[in-house]
């Protein structure tokens, strides 16, 4: 399980460790959901505060957890943030491998119920200081155009304000605090250590 505040390089990470990903963030509520909680930042009018667990569909999640764990695969949503909505799907598959990285600004949300499932290998947090994640996160939400710039400045400001209690909220809920690379290195421990066989895809 790899948390961390959203910019901390969580994606960047799990694309380089070379095992199949599960994207927990495509598990987002659609924009049109009545319970997406609503967050107000100064200088503008209240926007969806997609940084609250409220926004994301925790049960979702742990179900397709289970299934790709359990079966070898699962089809997954693939969800776009710009629009606000869930646009596709995709099958993720083990394929042969005996870990899956699950990534997402929620993960530690769901550390304990997969632990009590069986499913959990580890959970890292990953973090940097937040001046670093400040402007990884505006420099990439820009590029991708994710939301209007006013509202990602806003956003970003109010993240770095509250990266260290994100951090801390990780670690309550049972993640390791540790620098992408510590997390590279500990993963690769676990990677090579000797396991169960996968499960082969029932699709």
């Amino acid at each position: 399980m790899l948390a961390g505040p959203s910019g901390s390089g969580k994606s960047r990470l799990a694309e380089r460790l070379g095992l199949p990903v599960l994207r927990l963030d495509d598990f987002y509520k659609d924009g049109d959901d009545p319970t997406l909680p609503v967050l107000d930042l100064a200088g503008g009018e209240p926007v969806v505060d997609w940084d609250a667990p409220g926004s994301w569909n925790h049960d979702a999640a742990v179900a397709a957890l289970e299934e790709l764990c359990r079966t070898g695969s699962v089809d997954a949503p693939v969800y776009e943030i710009a629009a606000n909505a869930r646009t596709g799907h995709r099958v993720v598959g083990l394929a042969g491998a005996t870990l899956v990285v699950a990534e997402g600004i929620f993960a530690q949300e769901v550390v304990a119920e997969c632990r009590r499932r069986g499913l959990l290998a580890a959970a890292y947090c990953v973090t940097q200081h937040p001046a670093v994640t400040f402007a990884r996160r505006l420099s990439r939400d820009l590029s991708e155009h994710r939301k209007p710039p006013w509202v990602l400045v806003r956003r970003g400001l109010h993240l770095l304000r509250a990266q260290r209690a994100v951090v801390a909220h990780a670690r309550l809920l049972g993640c390791e605090v540790c620098s992408p690379e510590e997390a590279r290195v500990a993963i690769g421990r676990l990677r090579d250590r000797p396991g169960p066989t996968a499960p082969t895809s029932r699709r």
